[in-house]
């Protein structure tokens, strides 16, 4: 599949770390003074990271890519040494990715290559707080913007002797992620495995009550506007990218009762059918009183 992802120009990188902040997904840092990518899986080709460049180092390119290959991405990297290899299975932790994590050490392992795994092992996130997280929390992703670091919520179960507080099934959240805008997330994310996603314009959850409950439960959340989003192609290529390489089981996609909306459910349908594998699609238009107007398997 072809996808659009940034190039770094080193020999123009000034080292100035503007690109880093402006990198939503935490695919760029700074090693030996240079802008580096750690992990293209997290580089969704957005170049949100070009604008910050005061020099011109940073470009986005077109070009076939294979889904995510970790070992590929191991033998691009050593010829940068081992700083920028612990970075990236740094990342790899950071993000939850085990599988991922167990390729690329195999793999150094396997051919000789000598870097200080421990570093690996013994990393918690570098620039995390101290501060406890709370129970069920997991965090995956350090980014130099809070708003869009990656987070997987797990179901943590209390010990049996303890009496958890009763929580009200209305209140209690059913999400499982984050981010949720789909221009944010990575469609490759551990949470995307395997998983039932909803697919929802912004404004269903203001306009159904139970939008939680009804919709959320077991699944994970992707939102988005058909009307004021921008490049929405890429849109398409990120669902391509859960059915395809993530495997994802099902898709609901929930959507207004106003016409604008629909191009959500057209984006959709488009990926299914670039997609090499089908998968269930079903549609839910919620009314603008908050009614479920519709709702049937495509």
């Amino acid at each position: 599949m072809k996808r659009t992802i940034i190039k770094i120009d080193e020999e123009l990188c000034n080292g100035c770390e503007a690109c880093v902040s402006g990198c939503h997904e935490g695919a760029l840092q700074m090693i030996d003074g240079k802008a580096r990518m750690v992990s293209e899986l997290f580089c969704d080709g957005l170049g949100a990271c070009i604008g910050d460049c005061p020099v011109g180092a940073i470009t986005l390119e077109e070009r076939e890519a294979e889904p995510y290959d970790e070992i590929a991405t191991i033998e691009r990297m050593i010829p940068k040494g081992e700083k920028t290899i612990l970075a990236h299975l740094k990342h790899l932790k950071e993000h939850g990715e085990v599988d991922y994590l167990k390729q690329g050490v195999g793999y150094l392992r396997a051919n000789g290559i000598d870097i200080d795994f421990a570093q690996v092992h013994n990393h918690n996130g570098a620039g995390c707080s101290s501060k406890p997280v709370a129970a069920g929390v997991q965090h995956s992703h350090v980014s130099a913007c809070p708003g869009s670091k990656e987070m997987s919520f797990a179901q943590a179960a209390a010990p049996a002797f303890i009496m958890a507080p009763p929580v009200s099934s209305e209140s209690q959240s059913q999400l499982r992620q984050w981010p949720v805008q789909l221009h944010l997330l990575n469609p490759e994310a551990g949470y995307f495995k395997g998983a039932d996603v909803v697919l929802a314009a912004d404004c269903v959850a203001f306009s159904y009550a139970d939008f939680h409950n009804r919709f959320l439960a077991g699944k994970i959340l992707a939102i988005a506007c058909p009307k004021l989003d921008s490049n929405k192609e890429s849109y398409v290529e990120k669902l391509k990218a859960m059915i395809i390489n993530s495997v994802i089981n099902t898709l609901t996609v929930v959507i207004m009762e106003v016409p604008c909306c629909g191009g959500l459910l057209n984006l959709a349908l488009k990926a299914v059918d670039e997609a090499n594998r089908k998968i269930p699609v079903k549609l839910v238009v919620v009314g603008v009183k908050g009614d479920i107007q519709r709702e049937e398997w495509m």
